[in-house]
């Protein structure tokens, strides 16, 4: 789990069964200090994130097969939740 920041969305017109009906958002990963950590990541939504919210991500990769209840999802991480300011 990571805190990151939404920075962006993204729009696939061609993406894996898995995926249909989750929002696609670009996230920036950050340090403890609201620094960047590393590069954005591609991660999918069903929350309601929006831009520039504060996140928690993640990258489990049976929890994010267990979400999407797929079990060959290309998807890595996911928003976990928002959180409060």
């Amino acid at each position: 789990m990571q805190l990151a920041t939404i920075v962006g969305h993204a729009t696939a017109t061609v993406k894996h069964a898995s995926m249909t009906g989750w929002k696609l958002l670009i996230a920036q990963p950050l340090t403890v200090d609201d620094r960047p950590d590393g590069e954005p990541q591609l991660v999918i939504d069903n929350l309601g994130a929006g831009l520039h919210d504060r996140v928690l991500i993640c990258n489990d990769g049976a929890g994010t097969r267990k979400l999407m209840n797929s079990k060959n999802s290309p998807v890595r991480w996911f928003v976990m939740g928002i959180c409060d300011q």
